[in-house]
């Protein structure tokens, strides 16, 4: 399918292909890009001292389909202690069995939208990202090769969608907002996109790769 991507800076009309658009995610994510953080808006914030962070990988899954590219995203339960209702990237912490923070990448993705780590294929890093929460997120770029019927996790996962990656790859997309944390108002980037409100870490790494590919 032919993508319309003017906002990338081209005439009116212009069309690129998907796999164009593919080939252009792969040469972003092969150049040094910019580490994000949950404190980017919010230079203000002391961080305590002698803070450890915890390693963690979510899969950036990448699907084209016949009607285009999407990118898939899962809504965390409501009863989740952790960011209940939330939208994110299939992932989660290292286990002492992942070899590396690809398999963790992996494994969390089959485990939570029941993709097979056999469907993908890794094509990326994007930087480093750091939460609040102290964990460094490797967020990890995969193509998904096969067709697969996504099924959510039980209790983890309220649901599995897409979005089209046009939308998320275009940084006019992006808001600015902020909320009050810690008796503090905090800053965050946002990408919503029809009943979906993409926001916090999820939208922060996805704004990381939008400004290198819309260059």
């Amino acid at each position: 399918m032919n993508l319309n991507l003017t906002h990338w800076g081209l005439k009116p009309g212009h069309q690129v292909q998907a796999p164009d658009l593919i080939a252009r995610l792969r040469a972003t994510a092969a150049n040094a890009l910019v580490r994000s953080s949950d404190y980017d808006l919010n230079p203000d914030v002391i961080l305590p001292k002698g803070r450890k962070l915890r390693e963690a990988a979510v899969l950036i899954p990448i699907w084209q389909r016949p009607d285009g590219v999407h990118l898939i995203l899962t809504k965390r339960a409501s009863g989740m202690k952790h960011h209940p209702g939330q939208i994110a990237f299939p992932g989660g912490k290292r286990d002492a069995s992942d070899e590396t923070l690809h398999a963790t990448a992996l494994r969390e993705a089959r485990e939570e939208i029941g993709l097979p780590p056999s469907h993908v294929e890794i094509f990326g890093d994007l930087p480093i990202h750091e939460t609040v929460t102290s964990f460094k997120v490797q967020p990890v770029l995969g193509l998904i090769r096969d067709d697969f019927a996504a099924i959510a996790e039980p209790g983890e996962v309220a649901e599995v969608f897409t979005v089209p990656l046009i939308h998320v790859l275009d940084p006019a997309n992006y808001l600015i907002e902020g909320r009050r944390w810690r008796g503090m108002r905090r800053r965050y980037f946002a990408v919503p996109y029809g009943p979906y409100y993409i926001w916090g870490a999820t939208a922060r790494i996805l704004r990381s790769l939008a400004g290198p590919m819309a260059s």
